[in-house]
């Protein structure tokens, strides 16, 4: 079985390589897979998220298309985009308890990437 990390950056090659509009756009974002677990057929459901800063959010969404053909042609469920300024300011969010350093990779994505666009 490939490993979470090694199916983004093999997602994020193909992007790269067939799509350099988007490819630019994917350079500003956090891009994970998700994975779940059916209860029925215990078999596992692999999801894209890609996180994103809200200056990128408008052209991220004129190409979800494509974002979403890609990983299709992948084999992965749906493509989820969620913007990393909005689950930072949530106050009901645990986030930050639970997982310190993707919650430092998300802040720095949404606070420090606008210096760099």
């Amino acid at each position: 079985m490939i490993s979470r990390e090694r199916l983004a950056r093999e997602y994020i090659n193909i992007i790269d390589n067939y799509y350099p509009k988007s490819s630019s756009l994917l350079r500003h974002c956090l891009v994970k897979i998700l994975d779940f677990k059916t209860d029925r057929t215990n078999k596992y459901l692999y999801y894209l998220c890609i996180y994103y800063p809200n200056r990128v959010g408008d052209r991220l969404f004129e190409q979800q298309d494509i974002f979403k053909d890609a990983a299709e042609n992948m084999g992965l469920v749906e493509v989820v985009f969620i913007n990393a300024n909005r689950l930072l300011r949530d106050p009901r969010s645990t986030l930050r308890q639970q997982d310190f350093r993707f919650w430092l990779e998300l802040h720095w994505l949404a606070h420090y990437e606008d210096r760099l666009f």
